[in-house]
């Protein structure tokens, strides 16, 4: 099965510096998205240490596994974050300018007519099928843990202000984990690949609604989201990456 890609990163409006990073490789199948956090510019180098290295070297192994099986993938993501992981806590602790940088990251790769899906921290993962919308990532955030513990409501959760608090990065601590999963991939779904300055300004449904409106190709899609997350505000960076099953067509796309 054949795959599109195309992506969209913006500063967004408050913001004056970009701390997101993608890399994505089409002919290995692979997506990466990272989303900085840290002192002046540290955040940034922390999110592209995070996808050059974890896209690089995934890719690398796939060229010597032709038809890996979901687990073999994803025992080798795990291996590939670990290693990006060291490389920036090295990094951070080395260099008193990048002291205390880290990243969220997510990813996807194919095995088969399967899609393997890790994440670390709030970025997130969305499928779309058939006009549905589903997440595939749970959020490693404190918010996350109190709506699952019952503690607040999602009506709250919309409207708290420690939204961006997360409970797991790379770079943070000397071992990191990679949680992943493995999904059916079908033609014509699409993944979106996010980070949260795009799901803190646009909800499940405006995202759903506006993915489901007609493009004229994927990367117009990925400006339509950007633009709505400015237009709601745009209080942080703005990474979106989206992938059809089937397609064609590569395309790329920064502003």
């Amino acid at each position: 099965m054949t795959l599109e890609f195309a992506s969209a990163l913006d500063v967004g409006r408050a913001r004056t510096n970009n701390e997101d990073s993608v890399a994505l490789d089409a002919e290995a199948k692979v997506a990466v998205l990272a989303d900085g956090m840290g002192g002046y510019k540290a955040g940034e180098v922390a999110s592209g240490m995070a996808t050059s290295l974890v896209c690089s070297s995934l890719v690398q192994w796939l060229r010597s596994h032709c038809v890996p099986t979901p687990r073999e993938l994803a025992q080798a993501m795990g291996h590939c974050v670990d290693q990006a992981n060291r490389a920036i806590f090295d990094a951070s602790n080395g260099n008193p300018q990048y002291s205390g940088m880290g990243t969220t990251l997510v990813m996807v790769a194919v095995a088969g007519d399967q899609l393997v899906v890790g994440h670390v921290g709030d970025s997130r993962v969305y499928r779309l099928r058939g006009g549905q919308l589903q997440r595939l990532t749970r959020d490693h955030s404190m918010l996350q843990e109190q709506l699952d513990a019952g503690l607040i409501t999602p009506a709250q959760a919309a409207r708290s202000t420690n939204r961006n608090l997360v409970t797991r990065a790379l770079g943070v601590e000397a071992e990191v984990t990679l949680e992943s999963r493995d999904h059916s991939l079908m033609y014509d779904d699409l993944l979106l690949l996010c980070s949260d300055g795009l799901t803190d300004m646009v909800d499940d449904e405006g995202i759903c609604d506006l993915l489901c409106h007609t493009h004229a190709s994927l990367q117009e899609a990925c400006h339509a989201l950007v633009d709505a997350a400015n237009a709601a505000g745009g209080r942080d960076n703005i990474s979106v990456v989206l992938v059809r099953a089937g397609g064609e067509a590569v395309a790329l796309g920064k502003r």
